[in-house]
């Protein structure tokens, strides 16, 4: 069992290093796409017709990746006022019902995320000429780690692993 959650943690924390990567890169292209949009019109008097979708779309995958991280790195906002309060073995059984409504809820998002990715298959984003589904994917995507994340959360509770790392 050792070596199951082993393998759940260290397969979390590599997509995780992984996804900080994309999330370095994702923020600091949309910065560069939105200085250089503000560029274009103020200095120009010269919009460019593209930059305001792809930095909205950006944004949204910034935000869903973002959480993932967030979750990762268990820097989620909470209220603990009832937890710091409980005793041991109840903190240990409330940790375990919050790891599955949480894989429950991310196991949601990613079958109705791909039902709305697939529902939208065939609309096209006006500035980009990109399908929406691309844009939209990233709910199946982001639930789908978030669900192995919370697989290696809950098998490191269930086998007495350290919760704070």
């Amino acid at each position: 069992m050792k070596r199951i959650v082993q393998y759940f943690d260290t397969l979390s924390r590599r997509l995780n290093a992984g996804i900080e990567y994309i999330l370095f890169g994702l923020g600091i292209s949309m910065s560069v796409i939105v200085a250089v949009q503000v560029f274009f019109r103020y200095a120009l008097n010269s919009s460019l017709f593209w930059s305001e979708e792809l930095a909205r779309f950006m944004l949204v995958w910034l935000a869903f990746l973002g959480a993932s991280v967030a979750y990762r790195r268990r820097v989620h906002p909470g209220v603990d006022v009832l937890y710091a309060r409980m005793p041991p073995w109840m903190k240990r059984t409330a940790a375990v019902a919050v790891h599955l409504i949480s894989i429950g809820l991310f196991c949601v998002m990613i079958v109705f995320g791909y039902r709305f990715a697939h529902f939208v298959r065939f609309q096209i984003s006006p500035a980009l000429y990109m399908p929406k589904w691309i844009l939209f994917s990233i709910i199946p995507i982001s639930g789908a780690i978030l669900t192995l994340h919370g697989v290696a959360f809950l098998l490191a509770e269930l086998t007495g692993g350290d919760r704070d790392r």
